[in-house]
């Protein structure tokens, strides 16, 4: 079989799995813009605003649910993603009131759902090669900002960089980009996992070392995008690694 064929046809039907799931996105998007829209000022937490900034990331869990049953048939790892989602919200919710004392409480939510995700994308393969070059940047990165750490941060923050770091490996060990072996969905949650590395250091960086110029808006326009992107990576077929191996 030639493989530019076959990657014309995937890429096609790629496109195609996009074109068909973007009603499904519909709730995400609107409730995105609602929390850009209200703005609603984190210097006074309610409820109403930890919903509006946790909504668009329960309806990315609502659309990978909606999305298994439209097709009927689910993602073997699924229930992972949406749970790694229901963590992250949990995360939002606790960041919400972040000042007042519940930052690490989040940090913790958020470390759990990087878990699921990471029992969702799996330990093969392995690409030590990958991983060695995260583990570099996350020192780096956790560097850069340690001198700006208090003592209960401190921990918190290292052992949430280990697990982003490790949950960042699996998405770009998945990511093939050879022959048969290129998956849509596993580049998406690779994009995803490095647009998530950049969201969470600028937060670092702007919450711990200095205000930096719209921090707010590039933090959760980029943590939106970067749960979306990994939220895609449901749209492969769940055969898809059988499939290829076959031809």
């Amino acid at each position: 079989m030639d493989i530019m064929s076959h990657d014309s046809r995937r890429g096609r039907k790629g496109f195609a799995k996009v074109k068909n799931v973007g009603p499904k996105l519909i709730p995400f998007a609107i409730s995105s813009c609602l929390y850009f829209m209200l703005w609603l000022p984190i210097s006074n937490p309610s409820w109403f605003s930890a919903l509006v900034k946790c909504l668009p990331t329960l309806c990315l869990a609502f659309f990978i649910l909606a999305h298994s049953w439209g097709v009927g048939k689910t993602h073997p790892h699924s229930k992972k993603f949406v749970l790694g989602l229901l963590s992250s919200a949990l995360g939002d919710v606790f960041l919400t009131w972040g000042d007042q004392g519940f930052f690490n409480h989040g940090v913790l939510a958020f470390g759990i759902g990087h878990v699921f995700y990471i029992t969702a994308l799996g330990l093969r393969p392995l690409r030590p090669g990958i991983a060695l070059l995260l583990l570099l940047l996350g020192i780096g990165l956790y560097g850069a900002i340690y001198p700006c750490l208090d003592t209960g941060s401190l921990y918190a923050l290292g052992g949430y960089s280990a697990v982003l770091t490790l949950m960042s490996w699996r998405a770009l060990a998945q990511a093939r980009c050879s022959g048969y072996q290129r998956s849509w969905g596993a580049l998406s949650a690779a994009a995803g996992a490095v647009v998530f590395i950049f969201s969470d250091f600028v937060l670092a960086v702007d919450r711990f070392c200095l205000p930096l110029p719209h921090a707010r808006f590039t933090i959760m326009s980029t943590y939106y995008l970067a749960q979306m992107l990994i939220a895609l990576s449901v749209l492969d077929d769940p055969d898809h690694d059988s499939l290829w191996k076959t031809h």
